[in-house]
């Protein structure tokens, strides 16, 4: 009889995985999939479901563990019961020791968070390594439960209430994230599976602990026995609300964003959109530059949004040194310079450049000037920081930043701007205008560099004296 109730048992929990990789087109027939293998009940668990599913979906499977060094021999022997198990089922096993304690202290965050980072980088060169698909991670219900809980607590929106989410950036899968910790176990029990358990979980010195060994049951025994299925219940129908929501901001992202290496702009016109939307839209962005939106709270959203609608030139600044600045009421994206103690009374008088290097220390830039020759050959477009010029009748070549009157020709254009007018136009921020380099022939504005180079020096045929010139931002050596 008992063994009858165990085979329905596992037979219930192999159907919720089933349904879960289906449901959510988690697994592609003939994928390659890591199992991110630490040894305890959760992950022996999916990797036997997994190898058990293997003929069904005509899959690879592999397996990766990380040695966090953090219980001394216990870890170790984490580290040899995955690879006995994993050469038992025939799954190709690899391990790296990561000393997680020492990495939390150089980078200054905490064990969890590094312990997750070192997981994270290793299993995606792994996946590159053996040409994987995808990678699955052994979060259950129980798990689930405790995530939502503790972003409750903290204050989240409906997207936090979301919760794990079964699939991320279709690479990372959750098939047992529909499996009770109880099933789970019963699972291991039955199957007879070298689980290991870390006894740091049942210590309540972390949140997660605290939640799971004293809240959770505190709710069962006095509100909601079957609180941990209510959760989940609860995830799926926001889920469904959140995702409609987000199909609007992607239709509304690709109209008002624009995505560079060096910056992502949102235009000035998505402000105009439900506040919903545009929370999202932000968050969005974040994640498209910075790779992830770890740290980024409501009040950093928030931020934004108010300096948006304040005056052009203000900022604010978020996690990993992302500065976030209204230029001309948009919001502009970029990545925190490494300070410079820069002086504009330092470089006002015009500093005369020679043929070679020429390192302008105080505008951080090195300024390469060679002569070149005129044939049919060359490329006289070059690149954004390469231009070319017509030097006939040139005696001295320097370099400065804006003074008051300042004229220029645009290329194209046979009368003169002021360039104050031009940085308007092109819509330099102010606090920028005082320190872009203007390369100068004699008393002329040959290059606005970064933006528009003189009409007055274009290269036309005949032209004897030509030279390239290269401005390269250096940092300054501290």
């Amino acid at each position: 009889m008992s063994e009858n109730i165990n085979n329905i048992s596992l037979e219930n929990t192999m159907n919720k995985v089933i349904n879960t990789i289906n449901e959510n087109k988690m697994i592609n027939e003939g994928d390659g999939i890591i199992v991110a293998l630490s040894g305890g009940p959760d992950s022996m668990c999916l990797l036997h479901i997994l190898h058990s599913l293997r003929k069904k979906y005509n899959l690879t499977i592999y397996a990766a563990h990380i040695n966090h060094m953090l219980r001394g021999n216990e870890s170790d022997m984490d580290e040899r019961v995955c690879e006995e198990y994993c050469q038992s089922l025939g799954v190709e096993f690899f391990s790296s020791s990561v000393d997680i304690e020492k990495m939390a202290l150089e980078q200054g965050i905490s064990t969890e968070m590094a312990g997750r980072d070192a997981r994270y980088s290793f299993f995606e060169e792994l996946m590159n390594k053996v040409g994987a698909q995808k990678i699955a991670v052994a979060h259950n219900q129980n798990d689930q439960a405790e995530t939502v809980l503790m972003r409750l607590m903290r204050g989240t929106g409906i997207e936090g209430l979301v919760g794990i989410k079964p699939v991320r950036d279709e690479i990372f899968i959750r098939p047992i994230i529909n499996v009770t910790r109880t099933e789970i176990e019963e699972y291991c029990e039955t199957n007879k599976l070298p689980a290991r358990i870390d006894k740091t979980n049942f210590e309540p010195i972390y949140s997660r602990n605290k939640v799971r060994l004293e809240l959770i049951p505190y709710i069962e025994k006095n509100f909601n026995g079957d609180i941990i299925t209510t959760l989940s219940r609860m995830c799926e129908l926001i889920k469904r609300d959140e995702e409609f929501i987000q199909e609007n901001v992607t239709k509304y992202f690709e109209k008002v964003c624009d995505i560079s290496d060096e910056k992502v702009i949102i235009y000035n016109d998505a402000f105009n959109l439900h506040p919903a939307v545009i929370s999202r839209i932000i968050r969005k962005a974040l994640l498209i530059f910075k790779g992830d939106i770890n740290n980024i709270q409501s009040i950093h959203i928030d931020n934004v949004i108010k300096i948006q609608r304040s005056e052009t030139g203000k900022f604010t600044v978020v996690p990993k040194g992302i500065v976030i600045t209204n230029v001309y009421g948009n919001i502009e994206i970029t990545r925190k310079q490494q300070n410079r103690e820069i002086h504009k009374s330092n470089i006002n008088e015009c500093l005369e450049l020679k043929m070679g290097d020429n390192y302008v220390e105080n505008l951080g830039v090195n300024i390469r000037i060679k002569q070149v020759s005129n044939n049919k050959s060359m490329n006289f477009k070059g690149k954004e920081n390469v231009k070319y010029f017509n030097c006939d009748n040139v005696k001295n070549i320097s370099v400065r930043v804006r003074k008051d009157g300042d004229r220029f020709v645009p290329f194209g254009m046979k009368g003169s701007k002021k360039l104050k007018d031009i940085f308007m136009d092109l819509k330099v921020p102010r606090d920028k205008r005082d320190f872009v380099p203007l390369i100068c022939f004699d008393e002329e504005i040959s290059w606005i560099v970064g933006y528009k180079i003189s009409d007055k020096f274009k290269i036309h045929e005949g032209v004897k004296n030509i030279i390239e010139v290269t401005v390269e931002r250096q940092e300054k050596n501290e």
